[in-house]
């Protein structure tokens, strides 16, 4: 049976991606591998909307979250951080980790950051060095109104504003130039389709200013050698070679369709999904949903484990659980990088077929329908 995924992280990689990484690796300090560098950094702009540099790391998204709090920040500096789900929380337990005097914001999982709360919070630690929001919080499926909140925070104090694109960059408007972002992290395995091991860094000038006054505690972390590197399309340290040559491949295709195309092409997959899940009688938990993943509440007396396996086992079909306090009470549906139309087709035939075969009750058919015509508004 042909495997399909639908996690938000790793997602599905293309053939050409595929292709290009079992290639020979190149040497790492070769003029050849440079100029691969050179136009991954080009397409890295690009994706982000920057003509700032974007880093590239040897680590998961995590290892550019840490990298960021390690690089620009010292201990005893006060940051404002955002609590609305397990990676949300994850800027908060990095604070605490270097050292950092971490003001948490706390919010409902599955709700966005609003402004008056974003307010509140600024004028009652107007110290504050950075604020770290989280664009598509991957837990819940959330989406956080970036541009919104950087505007609040550039005119009501001088914090940084720092951002997790990990779920949301390569699949959701990026605009980190226009918006006034400082840094944005994001990672290989989801909108840039690409297998996990590659993590980004987009480094703003403030940001900049502030990695040279902080004295970085890290080593392998340190965005200033990073920085340095990419200033001659190298890299401080070995870099995951072949991971690299897939993400050329990868920039590539995100050139020829058109990052606003993308964009627009994910809009119109969130939608149907969305559509097709509320066709089932199913609910939604996120009150903000993003276009890049759904997550789902589990009807009352299905089993997760059961609604699972039915799916792999009978459909290809691979989701994410919840997490946290949300295991085994909602699934989560990813339909970012290479995904189109037909993918959102065969993900609700099977949550369809599992839901009936469980005992969940809804007109046959209900959820595709719904979709196809969310499909066809669109088109």
């Amino acid at each position: 049976m042909k495997p399909r995924l639908f996690t938000p992280g790793p997602t599905p990689v293309p053939e050409r991606i595929l292709l290009r990484m079992a290639e020979a690796p190149l040497y790492h300090r070769s003029d050849e591998f440079r100029a691969v560098m050179r136009r991954v950094n080009a397409g890295l702009q690009y994706v982000f909307q920057t003509a700032r540099p974007v880093l590239t790391l040897g680590s998961s998204g995590t290892g550019a979250m840490e990298s960021v709090v390690a690089s620009l920040f010292r201990p005893g500096d006060t940051v404002i951080t955002v609590n609305g789900g397990k990676f949300g929380a994850r800027w908060t337990q990095l604070a605490h980790a270097f050292g950092l005097k971490a003001e948490e914001i706390e919010i409902p999982w599955g709700r966005a950051l609003m402004k008056e709360e974003l307010a509140a919070s600024l004028k009652a630690h107007g110290e504050a060095a950075a604020v770290f929001l989280t664009h598509c919080e991957t837990s819940t499926g959330t989406l956080t109104d970036v541009a919104q909140m950087a505007r609040i925070i550039r005119e009501h104090s001088r914090a940084l504003v720092c951002v997790d694109g990990i779920s949301s960059v390569g699949a959701l408007e990026m605009q980190f130039d226009l918006w006034g972002i400082d840094v944005c992290v994001c990672a290989s395995q989801k909108g840039f389709m690409v297998p996990p091991g590659l993590a980004f860094v987009a480094l703003g000038e403030r940001a900049e200013s502030a990695a040279r006054d902080a004295r970085a505690h890290g080593f392998y972390f340190d965005l200033l050698k990073a920085l340095a590197s990419w200033k001659t399309a190298d890299t401080p340290w070995t870099p995951p070679v072949s991971l690299i040559a897939g993400l050329d491949a990868a920039l590539e295709m995100i050139r020829e369709e058109g990052i606003e195309n993308v964009w627009r092409r994910h809009r119109r997959l969130g939608a149907a999904l969305r559509s097709g899940m509320t066709g089932l009688d199913l609910r939604l938990f996120s009150q903000a949903p993003s276009d890049s993943m759904t997550a789902v509440w589990i009807p009352e007396g299905i089993p997760w484990r059961q609604f699972s396996d039915h799916l792999r086992k009978e459909s290809g079909i691979t989701v994410s659980g919840g997490q946290e306090e949300y295991a085994r009470k909602i699934f989560r549906v990813a339909h970012m990088g290479y995904c189109d139309a037909g993918d959102i087709v065969e993900a609700v035939s099977g949550i369809e077929r599992a839901l009936s075969a469980l005992g969940h009750r809804f007109p046959s058919g209900a959820g595709l329908e719904a979709t196809q015509r969310a499909l066809a508004e669109e088109s």
